[in-house]
């Protein structure tokens, strides 16, 4: 089975000069949301499609599951992207910066890119169906921390989201997608089963449950695009920009991360 897996950010006719290229106005939205059920999509949480796909004892998977999931924790989910997705009756994932919570007090960390979640919305989110998931502590480039940093950022983040919603919280999504086997190793250490990058493609039942793929929706994707994607129709094609940035981005932080490594221990 192969499962679209879709990436957003912000939902919003005003976005800033951050976050614009990944920003999707709520009338395209509603417009891709109501497509999915068109077309017979069934809508999971990520944690509901990994214990469905991958034997961790939840129900067979729908015959067309899809999995929405918001990264970062924007302000505008709460007033555009939920809305649509409760009239739709439609669950999904949000991965949420911990750090960049609009009331997060002491506990602020990072730069925030626009208005954020405060944590009220964050539980309200999870009484309309919403998992609330990881996103680190503050949103840094995981594979670029040294180890007790890198186990910090996961650990808080878990630790600050179970306490603030009440719930449990067993998926996360890498900040800008990077990983590497030493922080999915820290991922599994932390308590998280599942985990999404990006690598635009579709996710499969044999893939790595540590590196779940998933498909970029932002502001140039076109209708046309996004049914083609969704549908798995030219995927590589479709996104052969952004795979061409990525494999040249991961030798850049490999080796940065490895010059650090050298002159650290010197």
């Amino acid at each position: 089975m192969r499962v679209p897996i879709l990436m957003y950010h912000s939902v919003t006719d005003r976005p800033n000069n951050a976050t614009r290229p990944l920003a999707v106005r709520p009338s395209v939205f509603e417009s891709q949301m109501t497509y999915l059920k068109d077309r017979g999509f069934t809508p999971l949480t990520l944690g509901d499609l990994v214990a469905s796909l991958y034997g961790t004892g939840g129900a067979p998977a729908p015959e067309r599951p899809v999995v929405v999931t918001f990264d970062d924790g924007y302000a505008d989910f709460h007033g555009e992207a939920l809305p649509i997705l409760a009239q739709l009756g439609f669950p999904a994932t949000v991965f949420l910066t911990s750090g960049w919570v609009s009331d997060a007090g002491g506990d602020a960390a990072g730069k925030p890119l626009d208005r954020m979640l405060c944590w009220s919305q964050a539980r309200e989110a999870v009484s309309c169906g919403i998992e609330i998931a990881g996103h680190s502590h503050s949103h840094p480039q995981l594979d670029q921390l040294p180890d007790a940093a890198l186990r910090q950022e996961l650990r808080r983040n878990k630790a600050l989201l179970e306490d603030k919603v009440g719930r449990p919280v067993a998926t996360m999504a890498y900040p800008y997608g990077y990983s590497s086997t030493r922080v999915r190793r820290e991922v599994r250490k932390a308590g998280y089963w599942a985990a999404c990058a990006v690598a635009n493609t579709l996710a499969a039942d044999s893939g790595d449950v540590m590196a779940l793929p998933r498909l970029t929706v932002g502001r140039s994707t076109t209708m046309d695009r996004f049914r083609r994607a969704v549908e798995g129709r030219g995927v590589p094609l479709i996104y052969l920009k952004e795979h061409a940035l990525t494999k040249g981005y991961a030798m850049v932080r490999r080796t940065r991360y490895g010059l650090r490594h050298v002159v650290g221990r010197e």
